[in-house]
């Protein structure tokens, strides 16, 4: 028996854009303001944002660690369905990108629900109560910053998820070059890239998978 698989050409592309998104008109203005202020046109696509809120509603999130929010609009998406108390801690390096995100949170309601930590998400994240305290609390840890640095975040964060919680790194296919040998641009984020998605897959506490969406988003699923 032969199995078959559909190459995700533009238009299969535009129609997932079109029917299974959930972004909304504040989601387009946010991006339309964050291009104004400079902030570069980088945030997750469209058409991730519903299977991001559907993965975080099926093992019912509650706390959720972004590394990397840019504008915030990922963090708004993933935000808006987390329960009454949910929180989501959002890590951004650039103090006018956290201003800007924190402007957002607020004009989308979410001021209770969003914190944004400002700086170097290494330093702030280790000295948060999350990670400071030791334990197992964190449901969903989203990773879309500083490509080098995604296997470090990944040893970080792994220790305070909780078994069942989510370990989701973007940009998985590397601007399609993550099975390249010697790709063509940034070599260097390739490589780095690649190396996430073999430490993911072959770390024996998680169960594996990589979704096409966007730039492709590696999802691991803590075993223990």
């Amino acid at each position: 028996m032969s199995t078959m698989s559909t190459p995700l050409t533009q238009e299969l592309n535009d129609y997932l854009r079109s029917q299974f998104s959930a972004e909304d008109d504040f989601l387009r203005t946010l991006n339309a303001e964050a291009t104004a202020a400079g902030i570069p046109a980088i945030n997750i696509a469209p058409e991730q944002t519903a299977f991001l809120q559907i993965l975080l509603r099926s093992i019912g999130a509650r706390t959720v660690v972004e590394v990397g929010s840019l504008a915030g609009y990922s963090a708004i998406v993933m935000a808006r369905v987390l329960p009454d108390g949910g929180r989501l801690v959002a890590c951004e390096f650039n103090p006018m990108h956290a201003d800007f995100i924190r402007r957002k949170v607020v004009e989308a309601g979410l001021g209770s629900v969003i914190e944004v930590l400002e700086g170097p998400a290494a330093e702030t994240l280790s000295a948060h109560p999350l990670l400071a305290h030791g334990q197992q609390e964190i449901d969903v840890v989203f990773i879309d910053a500083d490509k080098p640095n995604y296997s470090r975040y990944f040893e970080m964060v792994f220790p305070h998820v909780r078994t069942g919680g989510l370990i989701i790194g973007d940009n998985a296919l590397a601007w399609g070059q993550v099975h390249m040998p010697n790709p063509d641009s940034e070599p260097n984020n390739v490589k780095a890239l690649r190396a996430f998605n073999d430490l993911m897959v072959a770390h024996p506490g998680l169960q594996t998978t990589l979704v096409p969406l966007g730039d492709g988003m590696v999802i691991g699923l803590k075993l223990a």
